[in-house]
């Protein structure tokens, strides 16, 4: 007998329904460039990223969603992440002007369906030891977050 699951993948509730849906164009966007994404990655200042796009050099991207104008003006921790990543991007919907974003990072278009990339990030190389630091949580996170899956009361309920 094959043991197999219905696999559902848990929400931890803190986004809309306009920033799942540009969450996940931005997802189709960078898995069509071949990069492998995770979400809501904690960073090592206890920062939470939308998402971090791993590229097969090892380039490692945020992007950071903003569903309103709003949402926006309200949160002032974006410039955080640029020693996290070797570009960093917003991404928002066609509901949102694009000239609020600051020129300091790419800007994404996206819906649920797919996203592009509207102006690109300026290319910040991490230093080694930081990339390396990166890459391991991002590896450790997409990991702990397949095992919990497959096995939802292995003693990690928290997204990671």
């Amino acid at each position: 007998m094959v043991y197999s699951p219905e696999l559902v993948v848990p929400r931890d509730g803190r986004q809309s329904e306009t920033a799942l849906a540009i969450q996940r164009g931005v997802g189709r966007l960078f898995r069509a460039r071949g990069h492998a994404i995770v979400t809501e990655l904690v960073l090592a200042t206890g920062r939470r990223a939308d998402v971090i796009a791993l590229g097969p050099s090892g380039e490692i991207t945020i992007v950071e969603i903003k569903s309103s104008i709003a949402d926006f003006r309200a949160d002032g921790k974006w410039p955080d992440y640029a020693p996290y990543c070797d570009k960093l991007y917003f991404a928002s919907h066609a509901g949102v002007p694009a000239e609020i974003f600051p020129q300091q990072a790419g800007l994404i278009l996206a819906d649920a369906y797919g996203a592009e990339i509207l102006r690109e990030a300026p290319h910040a190389p991490l230093v080694a030891a930081r990339r390396k630091a990166m890459t391991l949580r991002f590896a450790q996170a997409a990991a702990h977050r397949l095992h919990g899956l497959y096995d939802p009361d292995a003693g990690f309920h928290e997204i990671i």
